[in-house]
């Protein structure tokens, strides 16, 4: 089933083991976090190594890049995060306010903010642009590990290993929850902003309505195991994908839930992964590197 699917570059990263991968606003360079306690920018078609960013006194695991390509924040089990200055790989800002690893970073829309989530079951949102060294706000309404954050024009998403879904709409101060049950170990939204694909640890993708918090579809196939295996969708909302703990990823169709693609790498956890903003490529990460598939 995975014939329309073939493999267009495999990159050994050097980093130790590879925590996480993410794609630029375009797609056009590829951040992957290292065990190793650094951040590597690639060319993902060439297979170019670009920049190593050094600063982390843990393992990385997680990293974003801001809308004009010019920054990145990086977040580490050092329990701090880092913006970085892109062209010469230096630290601007190093915040340091979690009481525990951070799993997950991300720019607001215009890259003025950055919202980390920790281990503190804690999400901090920082005002990047002066030098202020405390959170310009602490969102702790979880009551375990945030492990993913979704930002949109005015409200700031998280997940994490209680089960729920939390809304935050910044301008109004207000919070809503949608309690999906099964602790959620990643989570993506839709381009359209509509719906978010969430994965669990009881090894089902689920399709949630942001407004309703309804269960609109579920993707079966995958195993999780232990692991937080990523998910991610595809451009055109049209196909969803997950990694697995059996060293393949599948892809499924968004609408009937069938799975049309079953992507075999060879061995290892397959535990993350991220699609081309605007074209078919998904990077998934294995043991020490990561690989990019396309379609035929």
């Amino acid at each position: 089933m995975s014939s329309e699917y073939f493999l267009k570059q495999t990159i050994d990263c050097n980093q130790g083991s590879v925590r996480a991968v993410r794609y630029n606003v375009d797609g056009s360079y590829l951040l992957t976090c290292g065990s190793d306690k650094k951040l590597k920018l690639w060319n993902p078609l060439t297979g170019l190594l670009l920049k190593t960013y050094g600063g982390h006194a843990n393992e990385v695991t997680d990293a974003a890049g801001s809308c004009d390509s010019c920054f990145i924040v990086s977040a580490s089990l050092d329990k701090s995060i880092i913006y970085w200055d892109v062209p010469t790989a230096q630290p601007l800002r190093r915040l340091r306010c979690h009481a525990g690893g951070v799993n997950c970073v991300r720019f607001n829309e215009d890259s003025g903010l950055a919202i980390s989530g920790g281990k503190d079951n804690m999400a901090m949102c920082w005002d990047i642009r002066t030098r202020k060294q405390e959170p310009i706000q602490v969102l702790n309404d979880a009551k375990d590990c945030i492990t993913s954050i979704v930002c949109n024009d005015h409200e700031i998403i998280t997940s994490s290993l209680d089960g729920c879904i939390r809304h935050y709409d910044i301008r109004a101060s207000q919070m809503t929850c949608d309690s999906i049950g099964p602790p959620i170990v990643h989570m993506v939204q839709t381009k359209d902003g509509q719906c978010m694909i969430v994965a669990c640890a009881d090894n089902v993708l689920r399709l949630i309505d942001n407004d309703s918090g309804q269960i609109l579809a579920e993707y079966k196939g995958h195993i999780s195991e232990d692991f937080q295996i990523e998910c991610g969708i595809l451009a055109g909302d049209s196909k969803i994908c997950s990694g697995s703990a059996e060293g393949c990823a599948i892809i499924w169709d968004l609408v009937d839930e069938k799975e049309v693609a079953r992507i075999k790498m060879g061995g290892g956890v397959v535990h993350s992964l991220t699609t081309h903003p605007t074209g078919n490529d998904i990077v998934f990460a294995r043991k020490r590197e990561f690989q990019v598939w396309g379609l035929d």
